[in-house]
């Protein structure tokens, strides 16, 4: 019973200083400005409590994000349409970077502050491999479906062999993610001065010359 009680104190006091740094976040001018003090301060807990816990503030502002992007992970993944893998590809992959740009947008220093943690390349992350590879497969089928329209052979290779993910649908996928990064939405709407549906129609007009459609 004991030991069943430190474990339901451990959570809420974890999801305590996840809100805490939440709110921190959200307010703050400036990601860099949120401190571990500030952390611990907000949720009641000493500093101490933090590290142990996360390891350094580089791990608190990760499980933050992974808490916030979790309802949005969890459509993608078991959701309806358009969001849901019940979506046809070609109107999957823009509703996909709408969603992250939305996010971004609802998340701004949060989601900047995970990019400036310097905790090695944003292109091996986690939630940055999971995202590119989601891309990377619906642009994959939406080339196969095209070459199989054509006439071609589905697998993409010309003599019926079987192949991996092609090196463009790749770097697409890249290319795409690109367009919604925290630091060319920070810059778009701090320094440019353009407001949400402006930048939403913005990445909808771009998705959409990069699939052909524009």
């Amino acid at each position: 019973m004991a030991e069943r009680k430190a474990r339901a104190d451990a959570l809420r006091n974890r999801e305590t200083v996840l809100a805490a740094a939440d709110e921190l976040f959200a307010r703050s001018e400036s990601p860099r400005s949120v401190s571990m003090d500030e952390i611990a301060a907000a949720a009641g807990v000493g500093k101490g409590t933090l590290f142990r816990r996360f390891g350094d503030r580089t791990g608190l502002i990760r499980a933050v994000f992974e808490a916030r992007i979790e309802p949005l992970r969890h459509a993608v993944e078991a959701g309806p349409a358009p969001l849901g893998p019940s979506a046809p590809p070609r109107e999957r992959v823009p509703a996909l970077l709408d969603a992250v740009l939305c996010f971004k947008l609802d998340n701004r220093h949060l989601s900047l502050a995970l990019e400036e943690a310097g905790s090695g390349s944003p292109y091996q992350a986690a939630h940055y491999a999971w995202w590119h590879g989601i891309l990377r497969d619906l642009l994959e089928r939406m080339r196969d479906a095209t070459d199989g329209a054509a006439g071609g052979p589905a697998d993409g290779t010309g003599d019926g062999t079987a192949a991996g993910p092609a090196p463009e649908s790749d770097f697409t996928a890249h290319a795409l993610l690109a367009a919604t990064r925290a630091d060319l939405v920070e810059h778009l709407v701090g320094q440019e001065g353009m407001d949400r549906e402006r930048i939403r129609a913005r990445l909808a007009a771009f998705v959409g010359t990069v699939l052909g459609q524009g």
